[in-house]
């Protein structure tokens, strides 16, 4: 039985991350051929089907040039993920306005160049998928991630007008709204002063950071590929220009721990 993206090509930024290796592995089960796109290798080793080059996505040179070498060995891109983002965990008082300036240049400027750039290659295909990333800190907001927040909520906009722009081209722009993913981001916000964790043990915290959800745990990069993969696929062929939260139902209640 052939995978549900068999035979497609895809690119994926922030590759190397807990949920970018977590999408570029399932792709290439599900039988396409991929590109890890990462200013930093994998820890393990790519999986057949999975090649890395190094990207800075906030780099408009890098980005420009890492099309055109792949559009002269891909007759054209089918999905492209941009999954690379970076979280400052402060508020906006204590954030200095390189800080703010930097986390714009990746969550946000970096999508919108992969993107742009993409754009020639994803229209020679037939139908092509972008899926951004955005967060459920783009609708409400977790204490100390100022920056963060502004940029997911400006990820969900362009998310919504590149579906609007490119539905006629045949291309498709969804987003993808993690809430507590289990990857190294989120163990560094258990360790950061922004957790507002209150001297309590990384235990205890993890543990109440389960509790207050009401499926009492949080998700895992795999978790977060299932979605991808389906918004990838051709099964998603009707959906598009929304924001996929993802969270086992945090965002869902009337009010939340504050943690």
């Amino acid at each position: 039985m052939s995978g549900r993206i068999e035979g497609k090509t895809a690119l994926v930024t922030g590759g190397a991350g807990g949920i970018g290796w977590a999408i570029c592995r399932r792709f290439a089960a599900e039988g396409a051929q991929v590109i890890c796109a990462d200013i930093t290798a994998p820890g393990d080793f790519p999986p057949e089907g999975v090649e890395h080059r190094n990207l800075d996505i906030a780099d408009e040179s890098a980005v420009s040039s890492a099309f055109a070498r792949l559009g002269a060995e891909w007759d054209s891109l089918d999905i492209l993920v941009n999954a690379a983002g970076i979280e400052i965990e402060k508020t906006i008082e204590d954030t200095t306005l390189e800080e703010w300036n930097h986390s714009f240049a990746v969550n946000v400027t970096g999508t919108f160049l992969t993107s742009k750039f993409a754009l020639p290659l994803l229209r020679k295909g037939d139908g092509a998928s972008i899926i951004n990333f955005g967060s459920y800190d783009g609708f409400i907001a977790d204490p100390g991630l100022a920056a963060y927040c502004a940029t997911k909520g400006a990820v969900h906009a362009l998310t919504r007008a590149m579906a609007c722009d490119h539905g006629p081209e045949g291309i498709r722009v969804n987003a993808i709204c993690p809430g507590y993913v289990d990857t190294p981001m989120l163990q560094s916000f258990f360790t950061g002063d922004g957790s507002g964790g209150g001297g309590r043990s990384i235990d205890a915290l993890q543990q109440a950071v389960r509790d207050v959800h009401p499926m009492r745990t949080y998700g895992t990069p795999d978790d977060v590929a299932n979605l991808v993969l389906w918004l990838a696929s051709d099964e998603a062929r009707y959906a598009s220009g929304q924001l996929w939260v993802l969270d086992g139902g945090l965002s869902a209640q009337v009010q939340q721990m504050r943690l």
